[in-house]
This record gives structure tokens, sequence and C-alpha cells, in this order.
């Protein structure tokens, strides 16, 4: 059965991708053809856009920009799609001061460019559009940190605009992966296929490593400092939790500690107590298949300093066993629990807060195609799992595909709603990561039948994937990376499975 309402989704991304040249059109009308537009990620169901600009001036401006945006949905404009020679494409992008679009293009082995020209003007858009700008029927805009945030119909609302919540720490781990981008001097696909075309990659591989083991040891130094003995680590799927968890324990055996992994796969309730979800099939996504009570008397017990037999779940017979070596927590000792309900204030609801040390991990991606063309995280994350999947469990790119609606649907249910309750975040991302995995993950796609159920998501993502110039030496990618979680290669990966 497909789950991946590929037809759903396609709306949702023609959505997005003509709203965002609505927008950007209506900037240029209203603040003139100098003003840029950087439409940067998605944020609680939202896309976040900049300007080059002062918030002030974009504040003063709001209600124009979206008059303007409402006036060129009514006037239905026609999107045509036109394909140019390279070199008329790079002059038409010169002409309109679009240099980040030039500087891709010139990393590109292309001869031919699919462009969209609306009222005047060309984009290359990445991705499904519509052909008519009266297609988008619904969108609001409204100031947020330093930019705006575009809303408009998702998956899950599909016939009105959702309610914006406001998310100030993943603006604030997005800020700061902003913050690496700048200082390694990379921040869209051109200047990264820049540096893979002049062979000096390595440096950029080096510093950004280095950037994620300081993050990471000083995620360590806070939880040494803090009065928290369990550290719960949440995020979705293929976001490198097992690699983090494991470069987190290094960090605190450097500080004198030692920790104690706890799975709360080995919590679930018998099979006979196991929820079904809505088809009748067992639900082991939902936080009511764990035995909340049994979980939290043993977290209490040993943070009272008695030793607790962890129970063993085995899904073969759907009952858990007790024949584990007893566990016990001294001073210097920390519990390390990993699972999707682990920024859920239910999981541990018997805990003091103060014993709580919540870390949320996510690869929230650091660079853009281009100005116009954001990198969606949920892609990334997607590639990474084709990647692995494949390499580790066996899996086709259909299987993969198969399954992705229902973990999206998981992720959406189970984790984004409690990532504002993490005490730090944690970006998983890698600013080169896309020119390492673009040979693997075509190698994956390339498997999916052009004429099948996911011919049209092999297109896209392939299409995406050759906007990066690849990089084929994997060998100066450090065994501890999480980028080796996916592709092979971890000491981590290789220890623990």
């Amino acid at each position: 059965m497909n789950n991946y309402n590929q037809d759903t989704w396609n709306i949702i991304r023609k959505n997005e991708n003509t709203l965002g040249i609505i927008f950007t059109l209506a900037v240029k009308k209203i603040l003139g053809n100098q003003k840029k537009v950087f439409i940067e990620h998605s944020i609680n169901k939202g896309l976040y856009v900049e300007l080059n600009i002062s918030l002030n001036k974009i504040e003063e401006n709001l209600d124009d920009i979206k008059y303007e945006m409402n006036k060129i949905i009514e006037e239905n404009l026609s999107i045509e799609k036109k394909v140019k020679p390279k070199d008329e494409a790079i002059e038409i992008f010169k002409s309109q001061c679009m240099m980040d679009k030039v500087k891709l293009f010139n990393t590109l082995d292309k001869e031919n460019f699919e462009l969209y020209k609306i009222n005047g003007y060309f984009f290359n858009i990445n991705g499904p559009i519509f052909d008519k700008t009266g297609e988008v029927n619904k969108f609001d805009i409204k100031l947020e940190g330093r930019g705006i945030v575009l809303t408009y119909p998702r998956k899950d609302t599909m016939d009105k605009i959702p309610e914006y919540i406001k998310q100030e720490k993943l603006l604030k781990i997005f800020r700061e992966s902003e913050n690496w981008a700048q200082l390694i001097g990379i921040k869209n696909v051109g200047e990264l296929n820049q540096h893979t075309l002049n062979d000096d990659l390595d440096d950029i591989v080096r510093i950004s490593e280095a950037l994620h083991e300081k993050k990471i040891a000083q995620i360590a130094d806070e939880i040494c400092q803090s009065d928290s003995k369990i550290i719960l680590i949440a995020g979705p799927s293929s976001s490198g939790k097992t690699t983090f968890s494991q470069r987190l324990g290094v960090q605190l055996r450097v500080n004198g500690k030692k920790f104690h992994t706890v799975g709360l796969d080995d919590y679930f309730v018998e099979r006979h107590l196991t929820p079904k979800d809505e088809e009748g099939n067992y639900d082991y996504d939902t936080i009511d298949a764990l035995d909340l009570e049994l979980f939290n008397e043993h977290l209490k017990q040993l943070l009272s300093g008695e030793e607790v037999v962890i129970p063993s779940y085995s899904f073969k017979t759907g009952k858990r066993n007790f024949d584990k070596k007893p566990i016990k927590i001294s001073s210097n000792e920390y519990l390390i629990i990993e699972g999707i309900h682990g920024l859920n204030e239910k999981l541990t609801k018997d805990i003091d807060k103060k014993d709580k040390y919540k870390i949320y991990i996510s690869a929230l991606t650091q660079l853009n195609v281009d100005n116009h063309n954001r990198i969606s995280t949920t892609d990334l994350r997607l590639l990474r799992r084709m990647i692995r999947d494949s390499k580790y469990r066996g899996y086709d790119a259909a299987t993969t595909l198969d399954l992705w609606n229902n973990v999206r649907k998981g992720e959406e249910k189970y984790i984004f709603p409690f990532q504002e309750n993490a005490d730090v975040m944690f970006n998983s991302s890698l600013i080169y990561e896309l020119a390492v995995l673009k040979k693997h993950a075509l190698k994956v796609l390339e498997g999916l039948d052009d004429e099948g159920e996911f011919a049209s998501e092999k297109k896209r993502l392939i299409e995406f994937l050759n906007y990066i110039v690849g990089f084929e030496e994997d060998f100066i990618i450090p065994n501890t990376s999480i980028i080796k979680e996916f592709i092979g290669g971890s000491c981590f990966r290789e220890r623990t499975h």
C-alpha cells in the first residue's frame, strides 16, 4: 500500500513555491528591484523569509506587500516554463541582479535550464509550481524574528491556514546555523559547488566537524554543571541520534563522568495491552504503548541510588523479560534515554524538572540552493534514510518512500509539538553534506521505476540533486561524523549494531 500521498505533497509544494515567487514579486513592486528576498526555511507550518532591509522598514511595508500579493493572485498571472541555454540563462539573471543564481549556474555542467517567467521576471524553481498565480487561494504574512513568516494550507489543514505558534528555541538554532554558515563562508549551493570544484572541500569538512564537536562538548559541559541526572534525547527520523548520543557520551567521559543508556522500546507494555491504531494495527508509536508507571518508578529508584533491573522487550513474543544485569547510577554517572517521546513531559511525569536535561536533535539545513529555493529539512532526512535503509536494512527506495508518510505522521504527532520543551537543540546537518550524499542517493534513487508510483518523486529528488556538485572522497570524513551513520564507516554504528 502506498502511504506517501504524492498528490497531496505536490499540491503543498506547488503552493509554497508559487507563494514564494508571488511574495518576491510583491517585494520588488513595493520596495524596488534592488531589494533581495531570502527564502530561508520552514518553521511551524510556515515559511520564514528575510529581506535585505531593516526590520522597521519591513514592518512599515508589511500591509502593502500583502495587498500587492493579493493583487497578483487576483490577476491570475500565467507562469510559463521556458527552456534557456546556459549562457542566456546566466545573462537573464545578471540583468535581474540575481547573482546567487549566476554563481549557481556557472558551477553546473548543463547545456539548458528550465526557467519560469512571470510578469516579465524569470526564476528557477526547485520543484513543482502552479500554472497560474490565482491557484494560490489562501495565505497570511506576519513579522517573526528578523523577517517574515508566510503561512498557507498544509497537509493536515488543506482547507485553511494553520495557526502559527512562535518557536523561539527553533529560531535560535536556525540563527546559530546561519552563523556557522557565515563562519565557514558558504551560504548557498553555488558557493558549496565552487569549493568542491576547487578541490578544497576538505577544509570545509574539518571546520564543520569541529563546530559539531565543539557544540556537543558545550552541551556536555552544561549537563555536568546542572543538577540533572537523566538525559533525554529526541528527534525525527534520520536526525543522527545514535551518533550524537555516542559522541555526547564521549564528552561526558572527558569530564570524568560515566553513563548508562536505556531504550524506551524495553518499556513497551505486553502485546495484549498494546493500543491499536485506526486500521487495527498495533501502535508502537503512541506514548500509551509504554508502561509509564514502571518507567517512572525505575527512574525514581535510580535517582535514589537503588539498583534496578531494566526490562527487555521481545517483539517476537510480545512479552517482557527481566534478565539483564541490574544498573545503578552513582554520583558521577548519568542515564541517557533516547526515544521519540523524550521531550513529552508525560513520559517522565513523576520526575522533578531539575533532574532532567532534554535535547532535541534534527537535521536543519544550513544552506539553500539560492535565495529563492530552500533545501527542505524533510528532503535531507529522507535522503539520509533512503541511503541508510539501503545499506543496513536491505530496503529499496520504494520501500522507504512507502513507509515515509507514516513516519512523518508520527513525527508530527509525537515529536514536533514538544520540541520547544528541549533545554537545548542540536542541528545535526553539515554544510558539506549534500555533496557527499549525492552519489549514494542517486544510486538508491536509480532503482525506482521511471513509470511506477514513485516516478514523480524520483524525478523531483534527482532534479534537486543535479544542482549539487558531488564529492567523491568519503575517506576524508572522520568516522565519528554523523554522516557516516548513513553512508557507512561510522565507528559508533559498527560498535552498536
